[in-house]
């Protein structure tokens, strides 16, 4: 297939055109570079160099393709809650841009990189689809939203789409093809890495009396190999099936903040300093996924997304900061 993939030169977007390239399609990398990097670019891809809010542009791009992958947002949480506007003319505005061109250009097919903000603090534990849908951030709201909207432009234009609910994704790819770095990381391995490596001079805990087994928060961490694989056979469902589908994304087990230090310690050989502070208001004491309907739907399953491959994948690229 001729595949637009919007966002390709980021860290989860390079992950997906690779695993879409290794499949045979034709890929176009569309991206403004604000945290893509040109490191990320594959040379069987073509590129273009372009914003989403630049319609005539995006329309050029969705020319001729016959599916389009979207992962162009602004991700940071507590920034969202700071700056809405920004995230409402990037992430909303940007993706009505998108479906437009899109609809001009009878592209039928979208796979959107969404989020499991969408449902905000759980109510229940594992999270599954049917979960109400409450998100306690901006960011979340306009991964909700965007749905919303996919929503009325299936109905009336006929883009068949799948939202994918991302846990946290974590890891590099397996096979060290990915080179660079996520810009700015506010993720917690990320940080482990860079305390590890001495970019920073230590870390922080939020909390270590949470109601868990060590204290620490617990989440949900899925390998982006794994996530890479979900959009490829998100893509192939649609093909074949012509439905929507919102779905998660995750590994469905859970890993402390403590435990996730700890294996960095043990396969970096580092120190990893870390110091315990208050909570951070708003953080849940455990966030786990049910992955079951992604499995039914779309025959996926997890291969990498246990701690030594998230730890160690990640390992592997930032050690190479200390050369």
């Amino acid at each position: 297939m001729k595949i637009l993939v919007i966002g390709g030169a980021g860290y989860i977007g390079s992950h997906v055109v690779c695993d879409l390239l290794d499949q045979g399609h034709e890929i176009t990398v569309f991206d403004n570079l604000s945290s893509g990097q040109r490191i990320n670019l594959f040379p069987a891809a073509s590129f273009i160099h372009g914003s989403i809010l630049d319609y005539p542009a995006i329309l050029d791009a969705c020319r001729e393709k016959e599916a389009v992958v979207h992962l162009a947002a602004f991700k940071a949480a507590g920034e969202s809650m700071l700056k809405p506007e920004k995230y409402s003319v990037n992430n909303i505005s940007g993706t009505i841009n998108i479906l437009n061109a899109m609809t001009e250009c009878a592209v039928k097919y979208m796979v959107f990189s969404s989020s499991a903000a969408v449902y905000g603090s759980p109510k229940y534990l594992p999270i599954d689809e049917d979960h109400p849908c409450n998100p306690e951030n901006y960011y979340g709201f306009t991964k909700l939203e965007i749905e919303r909207i996919m929503d009325w432009y299936s109905k009336l234009k006929g883009i068949c789409f799948a939202a994918l609910r991302y846990f946290n994704a974590a890891g590099y790819d397996v096979r060290g093809r990915v080179k660079g770095l996520e810009m700015n990381p506010a993720n917690l391995i990320p940080i482990v890495m860079e305390t590890a490596c001495g970019m920073r001079k230590e870390m922080e805990i939020y909390g270590d009396d949470y109601d868990t087994p060590d204290g620490s928060c617990i989440r949900d961490y899925i390998h982006i190999n794994d996530l890479s694989t979900a959009h490829r056979a998100a893509l192939l469902y649609l093909t074949k099936n012509n439905k929507n589908i919102k779905i998660n994304l995750g590994s469905e087990v859970g890993l402390s903040v403590k435990e996730i230090i700890e294996v960095a310690r043990r396969i970096s050989g580092k120190e990893i300093p870390a110091k315990v502070s208050a909570r951070r208001p708003g953080d849940p004491a455990s966030l786990t996924s049910s992955a079951k309907l992604a499995k039914e739907l779309l025959g996926w399953k997890t291969e990498y997304s246990d701690p030594e491959n998230l730890i160690g994948s990640t390992w592997e690229l930032y050690k190479r900061s200390l050369n």
